[in-house]
């Protein structure tokens, strides 16, 4: 005797061949979310439309107490999961069971489509990228979630954050989850390396019963969390363009009046101005370490309320880096000593 979702999954490929026989692509089964009791027989999960009028065949209903959901998810959809862009449920692509196809050039399209995101899932730089983002989510839901004072509202960001900080482990193990959330404590005990107490953190996340108890917990899987992708972090591949250093001085000689603000202001013991124009000052230099390939250029580090000194000599040390950097490479800065030099060397 047929199970149910053996009667349903050929009432779905009848009506297919009857009704939509020129509108839909491809049927795909997966059970992953199904409770292990439900998951008699092969069961679909979502459907594969050619045209607009191929998305007509969704349907959700209700057999005996059981809800189903037979929806589309476009080529585009796929495509899109397949190159790792804001669909999380790999598994719908990656453990896709192809029930029904219309022709063999559908039915390889899909294929590729799943070698593709196994190819895409063992790109270093890529997954690297992609923990990167998942960690990035996580901790914007946080600093939202410490504006909360519901409860309820707390435990759902702490939830999310749990999972995004999941997707970020995941990927910085060139894997994803089979069962998406459902069993992700379970697939994290099993892959080659997590972060530092992560499981801890994440159960205690769970029966966690005060806000301030969840905000501390999520701050802590953050924290592990951050250290490890830390660690993790692909290295930067060797760029084969040159590294334009006059560009580099172009940027200094805009910015070297920051320095000048720097020292002046710490010589006059101005705190709300030094710590002003240092953050300023932090950002650009993060920023051009990247681009030019620079060493860590940690200012804001020697920064004392209390005592200047500290910042100003680190501003220096790095001034003289960047001029350095600029001129070792061939690059002469367009500096004048005085008015008179510019306007004779201008006129």
């Amino acid at each position: 005797m047929k199970t149910t979702n053996e009667l349903l999954l050929n009432w779905t490929i009848e009506k297919i061949k009857k009704e939509y026989n020129n509108d839909v692509a491809l049927l795909i089964g997966n059970t992953s979310l199904k409770m292990e009791q439900d998951k008699e027989g092969s069961y679909f999960d979502y459907f594969v439309p050619i045209n607009e009028k191929g998305n007509n065949l969704a349907e959700t209903f209700i057999i005996n107490g059981i809800g189903y959901d037979l929806y589309p998810r476009s080529w585009k959809r796929l495509e899109d999961m397949a190159n790792l862009l804001d669909d999380n449920n790999l598994h719908c692509l990656a453990d896709g069971e192809i029930l029904y196809y219309k022709n063999e050039e559908v039915k390889n399209k899909f294929i590729s489509l799943q070698d593709k995101l196994k190819k895409n899932l063992q790109d270093k730089e890529l997954m690297s990228k992609k923990s990167l983002e998942k960690l990035a989510i996580a901790m914007e839901l946080y600093q939202t979630m410490m504006f909360e004072e519901s409860i309820g509202n707390v435990r759902m960001a702490a939830g999310f954050i749990a999972d995004f900080l999941s997707l970020a482990v995941a990927y910085s193990n060139h894997t994803y989850f089979k069962y998406n959330q459902v069993e992700q404590i379970k697939e994290l005990f099993v892959m080659k390396t997590i972060p530092d107490n992560f499981i801890e953190y994440y159960k205690a996340i769970i029966n966690a019963d005060s806000i301030n108890e969840l905000k501390n917990l999520c701050h802590l899987i953050i924290l592990t969390t951050r250290k490890y992708i830390k660690m993790k972090k692909a290295p930067i591949q060797p760029s084969h363009c040159e590294i334009n250093y006059t560009d580099l001085s172009f940027w200094y000689q805009e910015l070297c009046y920051t320095w000048r603000r720097i020292y002046f202001y710490c010589d006059n013991k101005d705190v709300e101005k030094v710590f002003i124009w240092s953050c300023y000052l932090q950002q650009e230099l993060n920023t051009i370490k990247e681009e030019f390939k620079l060493q860590d250029m940690d200012l804001l580090g020697h920064y004392h309320s209390n005592n200047l000194s500290d910042i100003r000599n680190q501003a220096n040390v790095l001034e003289k880096y960047i001029v350095s950097e600029i001129t070792t490479h061939g690059v002469q800065l367009n500096a004048f000593e005085s008015i008179d030099e510019f306007l004779s060397r201008k006129s």
